[in-house]
Protein backbone atom coordinates (compact mmCIF):
# COMPACT_ATOMS: atom_id res chain seq x y z
CA UNK A 1 0.00 0.00 0.00
CA UNK A 2 2.79 2.41 0.88
CA UNK A 3 4.55 1.52 -2.38
CA UNK A 4 1.45 2.49 -4.38
CA UNK A 5 1.33 5.87 -2.61
CA UNK A 6 4.99 6.52 -3.36
CA UNK A 7 4.51 5.67 -7.03
CA UNK A 8 1.40 7.87 -7.19
CA UNK A 9 3.23 10.81 -5.59
CA UNK A 10 6.20 10.38 -7.91
CA UNK A 11 3.86 10.31 -10.90
CA UNK A 12 2.18 13.53 -9.72
CA UNK A 13 5.55 15.23 -9.19
CA UNK A 14 6.71 14.06 -12.63
CA UNK A 15 3.51 15.35 -14.24
CA UNK A 16 3.83 18.75 -12.53
CA UNK A 17 7.48 19.04 -13.59
CA UNK A 18 6.56 18.06 -17.16
CA UNK A 19 3.83 20.73 -17.33
CA UNK A 20 6.09 23.41 -15.81
CA UNK A 21 8.84 22.47 -18.30
CA UNK A 22 6.51 23.35 -21.18
CA UNK A 23 6.73 27.00 -20.14
CA UNK A 24 10.51 27.04 -20.58
CA UNK A 25 10.57 27.53 -24.33
CA UNK A 26 13.79 27.99 -26.25
CA UNK A 27 13.73 30.23 -29.30
CA UNK A 28 13.07 28.20 -32.44
CA UNK A 29 14.08 30.63 -35.15
CA UNK A 30 14.73 30.70 -38.84
CA UNK A 31 16.74 33.89 -39.37
CA UNK A 32 16.25 35.69 -42.66
CA UNK A 33 19.05 35.31 -45.14
CA UNK A 34 19.68 36.36 -48.70
CA UNK A 35 19.04 33.56 -51.21
CA UNK A 36 22.20 34.62 -53.05
CA UNK A 37 24.24 33.91 -49.88
CA UNK A 38 23.15 30.25 -49.84
CA UNK A 39 25.76 27.64 -50.80
CA UNK A 40 23.05 25.56 -52.48
CA UNK A 41 22.71 28.17 -55.24
CA UNK A 42 26.10 26.86 -56.43
CA UNK A 43 25.25 23.19 -56.07
CA UNK A 44 23.84 20.79 -58.66
CA UNK A 45 20.34 19.50 -58.03
CA UNK A 46 21.44 16.11 -56.67
CA UNK A 47 23.72 17.77 -54.08
CA UNK A 48 21.00 20.25 -53.09
CA UNK A 49 18.59 17.34 -52.61
CA UNK A 50 21.04 15.56 -50.30
CA UNK A 51 21.56 18.74 -48.28
CA UNK A 52 17.80 19.30 -48.12
CA UNK A 53 17.16 15.76 -46.90
CA UNK A 54 20.09 15.33 -44.54
CA UNK A 55 21.59 18.70 -43.56
CA UNK A 56 18.96 21.42 -43.83
CA UNK A 57 17.41 21.22 -40.37
CA UNK A 58 20.66 21.81 -38.47
CA UNK A 59 22.90 23.60 -40.98
CA UNK A 60 20.66 26.22 -42.59
CA UNK A 61 18.30 29.04 -41.68
CA UNK A 62 15.44 26.98 -43.12
CA UNK A 63 14.95 24.50 -40.28
CA UNK A 64 11.74 22.51 -40.24
CA UNK A 65 10.24 22.49 -36.73
CA UNK A 66 7.94 19.44 -36.42
CA UNK A 67 5.45 19.11 -33.58
CA UNK A 68 7.83 17.14 -31.34
CA UNK A 69 10.16 20.18 -31.28
CA UNK A 70 7.49 22.05 -29.32
CA UNK A 71 7.42 19.66 -26.38
CA UNK A 72 10.01 19.85 -23.59
CA UNK A 73 12.50 18.33 -23.06
CA UNK A 74 12.75 17.41 -26.77
CA UNK A 75 12.42 21.09 -27.70
CA UNK A 76 15.52 21.90 -25.65
CA UNK A 77 17.59 19.16 -27.25
CA UNK A 78 16.59 19.98 -30.82
CA UNK A 79 17.06 23.72 -30.36
CA UNK A 80 20.52 23.09 -28.90
CA UNK A 81 21.51 20.84 -31.83
CA UNK A 82 20.24 23.37 -34.39
CA UNK A 83 22.10 26.23 -32.70
CA UNK A 84 25.31 24.18 -32.57
CA UNK A 85 24.89 23.05 -36.19
CA UNK A 86 24.36 26.58 -37.45
CA UNK A 87 27.27 27.90 -35.39
CA UNK A 88 29.58 25.31 -36.92
CA UNK A 89 28.36 25.42 -40.52
CA UNK A 90 25.39 27.40 -41.84
CA UNK A 91 25.14 27.00 -45.60
CA UNK A 92 22.41 29.68 -45.74
CA UNK A 93 25.07 32.27 -44.87
CA UNK A 94 27.86 30.86 -47.01
CA UNK A 95 29.07 34.14 -48.49
CA UNK A 96 29.68 35.57 -45.00
CA UNK A 97 32.23 32.83 -44.24
CA UNK A 98 35.94 33.51 -44.72
CA UNK A 99 37.36 31.65 -47.76
CA UNK A 100 39.85 29.70 -45.62
CA UNK A 101 37.00 28.55 -43.42
CA UNK A 102 34.91 27.72 -46.49
CA UNK A 103 37.70 25.44 -47.66
CA UNK A 104 37.85 23.68 -44.28
CA UNK A 105 34.07 23.32 -44.13
CA UNK A 106 33.87 21.82 -47.61
CA UNK A 107 36.61 19.37 -46.66
CA UNK A 108 34.65 18.55 -43.53
CA UNK A 109 31.53 17.79 -45.55
CA UNK A 110 33.33 14.91 -47.23
CA UNK A 111 35.30 13.73 -44.19
CA UNK A 112 32.34 13.66 -41.81
CA UNK A 113 30.09 12.02 -44.39
CA UNK A 114 32.70 9.31 -45.09
CA UNK A 115 33.13 8.61 -41.39
CA UNK A 116 29.37 8.41 -40.85
CA UNK A 117 29.49 11.28 -38.35
CA UNK A 118 26.93 13.37 -40.22
CA UNK A 119 24.02 13.51 -39.89
CA UNK A 120 24.16 13.01 -36.13
CA UNK A 121 22.90 9.69 -34.82
CA UNK A 122 20.16 11.36 -32.74
CA UNK A 123 18.80 13.07 -35.86
CA UNK A 124 18.79 9.75 -37.70
CA UNK A 125 16.70 8.13 -34.95
CA UNK A 126 13.70 10.15 -36.09
CA UNK A 127 14.71 11.04 -39.66
CA UNK A 128 15.71 7.68 -41.12
CA UNK A 129 15.49 9.08 -44.65
CA UNK A 130 18.36 11.46 -43.83
CA UNK A 131 20.87 8.60 -43.71
CA UNK A 132 23.56 9.02 -46.37
CA UNK A 133 24.00 6.17 -48.80
CA UNK A 134 27.45 5.35 -50.21
CA UNK A 135 26.33 7.05 -53.44
CA UNK A 136 25.33 10.16 -51.48
CA UNK A 137 28.75 10.26 -49.84
CA UNK A 138 30.49 9.93 -53.19
CA UNK A 139 28.31 12.70 -54.65
CA UNK A 140 29.04 15.01 -51.72
CA UNK A 141 32.79 14.31 -51.79
CA UNK A 142 33.10 14.82 -55.54
CA UNK A 143 31.12 18.06 -55.37
CA UNK A 144 32.90 19.43 -52.28
CA UNK A 145 36.33 18.81 -53.84
CA UNK A 146 35.27 20.67 -56.99
CA UNK A 147 33.89 23.53 -54.88
CA UNK A 148 37.16 23.76 -52.92
CA UNK A 149 38.96 24.40 -56.20
CA UNK A 150 36.75 27.44 -56.88
CA UNK A 151 37.43 29.21 -53.57
CA UNK A 152 39.64 32.27 -53.94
Amino acid sequence: MAGVRIVRRLAIVFLILFVVAQFIRPARTNPRSQPSANLMTKAPREVAQIFDRSCRDCHSNDTRWPLYTQVAPMSWLVTYDVREGRDHFNYSEWTAIDPDDQDKLLGGVCTLAKRGRMPLWQYLLIHRGARLSPADVTTLCTWSEKMRDTIQ
